[in-house]
């Protein structure tokens, strides 16, 4: 049975344009004068690319830091030890520890956003893969939480990195602020998303990479969005 929508996302989705795809300004003031939250949403994109996710090479994974910022206060904590856990505090993080924070996470605490982890600590993090892994938050080569250089990965949380993945149907979504955003700093880190996921497209493909893009606010209709307008 498919799922009943509200009176308000029903009046919203009247203003969107069915099949019309829209140029990314025209797109961005939609989404932020049909949003109805009571709070500031968050503003999201969606990618539908022509990836095969059963080959290794077609998977994609990586991060990104927005040029105006995701808007979000953001936790990191660091696992590291000695000189890396100095930089770590030095560089700002909200907890750092060890094996002390392996037990505080098998506890139960996930307080956080980012998790970061020195290449010599992730025996230890390891442990945590089916707590932190569902939740999109074990530290990873790829997405820079894994690594020598803390202080960087760790001011990168803080001020605006998004990650990405594609899922199993070869969609990507990242966050790209929020609805109180002007409509410019949006643009800006929207165009920087889009200009990040054309420029991994896997040299296997063939044919079509992009296929699909659209905006949304949190509880919002989505908007199509015209790709060639993100990259001009």
């Amino acid at each position: 049975m498919a799922h009943k929508r509200g009176k308000k996302y029903q009046d919203a989705a009247k203003q969107v344009e069915a099949d019309k795809v829209y140029g990314m300004g025209d797109a961005i003031d939609l989404v932020k004068k049909i949003d109805f939250a009571k709070f500031d949403a968050t503003v999201e994109v969606a990618f539908k690319l022509n990836v095969d996710t059963k080959q290794a090479d077609q998977q994609l994974r990586g991060a990104l830091v927005l040029p105006n910022g995701t808007g979000k206060e953001t936790t990191a904590i660091v696992f590291a030890k000695g000189d890396q856990a100095k930089a770590a505090e030095a560089a700002g993080a909200d907890v750092v520890g060890e094996q002390d924070l392996v037990e505080r996470i098998q506890d139960g605490w996930l307080d956080f956003d980012v998790a970061i982890a020195t290449p010599d600590m992730m025996a230890q993090v390891g442990r945590l893969g089916r707590v932190l892994g569902p939740k999109g938050l074990m530290p990873n080569p790829k997405t820079g939480t894994v690594t020598m250089n803390v202080e960087k990965a760790v001011s990168d949380a803080k001020n605006g990195q998004v990650t990405y993945r594609t899922d199993r149907d070869g969609n990507v979504a990242v966050p790209f602020g929020k609805v109180s955003f002007d409509a410019d700093k949006l643009a800006g880190n929207l165009k920087s998303i889009a200009e990040t996921i054309v420029r991994i497209r896997p040299a296997a493909v063939r044919g079509t990479y992009v296929q699909h893009v659209s905006i949304s606010s949190t509880f919002g209709p989505s908007v199509d969005v015209d790709l060639a307008s993100l990259l001009a």
